[in-house]
């Protein structure tokens, strides 16, 4: 933290190829941090002054001590540049140039030299490839791009992997009257990540709200820990992009299904984080989270009150088709809010006032003070004639301090002067109506997130869990392994020869199932391998013959299996990834469950909340609580066997993945009917 404090707040800066030529980077850097109060030495061996500033050859030339030094140099130059800066006891580094991981391999291990000094002397390095960073309450803007010298200061941090989106994300926070504490471009991030910096400001008391950018990440993990840890004392709000990233390095069905964004995703919101889809969404929800957080609940009420029908049904209709609750408000509230507005007025919640008036702080109030509500959406015109928004926060009184947000609509002009009255009253102002649903969508999300995080503590695995070699295991193998974990399977034998198979199909209830065992043949149902309600020992030798006939490398065998009876199909997969470690699947379907994507994830180990989530979360959970009908199926057993296979996964990080596919819910119980076990061997090294 002490290195990052020299980085963000230096009492001294150097500029690394300053220069006076106002087409260069050097110079705009120059340029903008002229205004800060700060100690500037601009360096370069061609140049005797630089705007106004003595100019120094080297960094040890200076003589004194620098904080930070920012390098505005060629890519080619930045190694001399950083053995320079440790025979200076530099603090801490910015590279803004482009030219190296991202580059190629040369620009690699250019970067990989740099590192590597930054890390044995202790120097904290910010990009390669960054726009830099803004801190406005310190009067500092660390960033070769102009126009950002008015942007206030104010609680909130933004973190972007892009230099071009930290600069856009700063001036949309402008645009809407957002103070800024600090903006980060985090560039490559080899040194300084994202993580990082989620931990940074997860400690500054001075930040309130922290906005997030993501492109790509190397240590999943490392991020999961430091959102957890953030979102329990601060909103933590992201972006992330990479839907076209669909996992192709997998094995299996498992590893298909977790793909690259998908898995980011769920990890994030695991972890507690509020996912947005943009830009302005990310800005707006930051800035609402930042005014007044939810306390930890499992379902807080949300009230609207309007003063248009219309804005009211478009928001309403958002919260209630996203799952926020609009309960009715209490017969003493409707009573009460009935005498102070014409009849036929629609006052359960939402209360549509139809037109704002003299009554509408009072009717805000009363919603306020119902034991139902939690939070309170209104929705105005700006219409000063019929309310004025100064007179109305001033009027209403919120003794409860639940969270308001105000939704307007108007001239650009007109709102902002409406911001710039109400929003110091600590209730933010959203400019149109699906913006303003969407901020309490995000406040309800944030509630509840924080409300599983309470109970959903991270939990140690047992020391007693099977610990397996580096092979994949066929399936009559992998079904040992999880009747060894307590995962039931079904009746079954393994035969090598016809002789052995006819003795095995003797023994075991029919119908049976006859698959296929080799070890080059993953998905036994793609070549032929599996011959399915075998009842007599004709069909059997048909069955035998059928697989005699499949081309492999290995010498096959022959399973047989008593055939499940008829239940609900679902997925459950493990994998090790290379990012985000140990990570847990469900997915609706089975077999089909690629082509229905109805899927769960969570990072593992999981507790028995993470589990029962998993399974409400799916389109189709209702098909396991007795859909028309139909018996409900063992929940308690299903989450059992995910939080048994996340164990397991974490137990035997050599593994890539596992995956039970189908798995054949009961009312009692479950059998899983096939099941892969694969090395790790499978995965490649990728950048989710």
């Amino acid at each position: 933290m002490s290195s990052l404090d020299q980085l963000f707040a230096p009492q001294s800066i150097a500029v690394v190829g300053a220069s006076n030529n106002a087409e260069k980077a050097g110079y705009q850097m120059m340029a903008v941090l002229e205004s800060s109060d700060l100690s500037l030495f601009p360096v370069n061996p061609k140049e005797n002054e630089i705007l106004g500033y003595q100019a120094f050859p080297t960094l040890v030339a200076i003589g004194k001590r620098v904080d930070l030094a920012i390098f505005t140099l060629p890519a080619g130059a930045c190694v001399s540049a950083m053995h320079d800066a440790v025979a200076a006891g530099v603090g801490s580094v910015m590279i803004i140039s482009g030219g190296f991981s991202e580059s190629g391999d040369e620009g690699k291990a250019r970067q990989d030299e740099i590192v590597e000094l930054c890390e044995t002397h202790n120097i904290r390095l910010l990009g390669p490839n960054t726009s830099g960073f803004i801190a406005p309450g310190k009067n500092l803007q660390a960033t070769f791009v102009p126009g950002l010298e008015d942007l206030p200061p104010g609680h909130m941090g933004i973190i972007a992997q892009s230099g071009a989106i930290n600069v856009t994300l700063a001036a949309l926070a402008r645009d809407l009257n957002i103070g800024v504490r600090l903006a980060v471009g985090v560039g490559n991030g080899q040194n300084t990540s994202a993580a990082d910096l989620i931990d940074y400001l997860a400690e500054d008391e001075e930040t309130h709200t922290i906005a997030v950018y993501l492109e790509g990440v190397a240590d999943g993990r490392h991020l999961y820990d430091a959102v957890r840890s953030a979102s329990q004392k601060k909103p933590v709000i992201v972006m992330a992009i990479g839907r076209s990233d669909v996992g192709d390095f997998a094995a299996s069905h498992t590893g298909n299904l977790i793909g690259s964004f998908e898995l980011k995703i769920a990890a994030l919101k695991q972890a507690g984080a509020i996912v947005v889809d943009t830009t302005r969404e990310l800005m707006s929800v930051a800035k609402c989270l930042g005014f007044k957080r939810l306390p930890p609940q499992e379902n807080p009420g949300v009230a609207l009150v309007t003063g248009q029908a219309g804005p009211g049904m478009i928001i309403s209709d958002y919260l209630k088709h996203r799952g926020v609750t609009m309960p009715n408000l209490g017969n003493g509230t409707m009573s009460e809010i009935a005498q102070l507005l014409p009849p036929m007025t629609f006052i359960k919640n939402p209360v549509d006032t139809g037109r704002p008036g003299s009554t509408f702080a009072p009717i805000v109030d009363l919603v306020l003070a119902d034991q139902a509500i939690s939070a309170v959406l209104i929705f105005a015109l700006h219409e000063p004639a019929a309310i004025a928004p100064s007179r109305l926060f001033a009027e209403i009184s919120n003794s409860a301090s639940k969270p308001i947000i105000f939704g307007t609509a108007g001239p650009a002009a007109l709102l902002a002067e409406t911001a710039q009255t109400v929003e110091p009253l600590g209730i933010p102002v959203i400019t149109n109506p699906d913006e303003a649903a969407t901020c309490m969508m995000a406040l309800v999300e944030d509630s509840r997130r924080q409300y599983h995080l309470n109970l959903s503590r991270e939990r140690s695995i047992g020391s007693d869990l099977p610990i397996i070699d580096s092979r994949s295991l066929n399936e009559h193998e992998a079904k040992v392994v999880l009747e060894t974990l307590g995962i039931p399977c079904p009746n079954r034998r393994l035969a090598h020869t016809h002789e052995s198979a006819l003795e095995s199909f003797s023994h075991l209830k029919k119908p049976i199932a006859l698959k296929i065992i080799a070890a080059d043949i993953l998905h036994k149902t793609e070549v032929g391998g599996v011959c399915l309600n075998i009842k007599t020992v004709e069909e059997l030798h048909q069955g035998l013959t059928q697989i005699d006939a499949i081309d492999t490398q290995e010498k096959k065998a022959y399973l047989l299996e008593s055939m499940a009876d008829n239940g609900i199909e679902v997925i459950l997969g493990g994998k090790n990834d290379q990012s985000f470690g140990p990570t847990v699947l469900l997915g609706l379907g089975g077999t089909t469950a690629e082509a229905l994507g109805d899927i769960s994830m969570r990072l593992a180990p999981l507790s028995e909340r993470d589990a029962l989530e998993m399974i409400g979360e799916l389109k189709g959970s209702e098909l396991l609580q007795g859909w028309r009908g139909a018996p409900q199926v063992d929940i308690e057993a299903l989450a059992r066997a995910l939080i048994t296979i996340g164990d397991f996964i974490v137990a035997n990080p050599q593994l890539g993945e596992i995956d039970l596919n189908p798995v054949r819910l009961y009312p009692k119980g479950l059998l899983a009917l096939d099941a892969l076990i694969i090395p790790g061997a499978h995965q490649q090294l990728h950048t989710v």
